[in-house]
């Protein structure tokens, strides 16, 4: 039995788009592992949370205070506050204005 040339078409696509998305997704994330590692071995901490997380992650500490989970919540928050203070170097997009505006919960 011959595959005519548009399943083997079909089949050539799915296989190249698969390697390439698989590909490009690694290495993007070796990419980023290795900027983690470059800034760790810079200093001892980095940021934990993107600003856009850790604003999701204030409002719902703020909107859920008797939540059994809110304690955890707090600590990882404000852990994230700390070291965006206390480090020069950041991985995820933070403006000094965007840090100085950022308060312990």
């Amino acid at each position: 039995m011959a595959l005519t040339a548009e399943v083997v078409g079909m089949l050539a696509f799915t296989l190249l788009a698969f390697w390439g998305v698989a590909s490009w997704a690694l290495v993007r994330t070796l990419r980023q592992e290795s900027r983690k590692v470059e800034i760790l071995e810079h200093q001892d901490r980095m940021d934990t949370y993107s600003p856009r997380a850790l604003e999701q992650l204030r409002e719902w500490i703020r909107s859920n205070p008797n939540d059994p989970l809110v304690d955890r919540a707090r600590e990882q928050y404000n852990e994230c506050v700390d070291a965006l203070e206390e480090t020069d170097r950041q991985f995820y997009d933070w403006s000094e204005e965007e840090i100085r505006s950022l308060e312990r919960l």
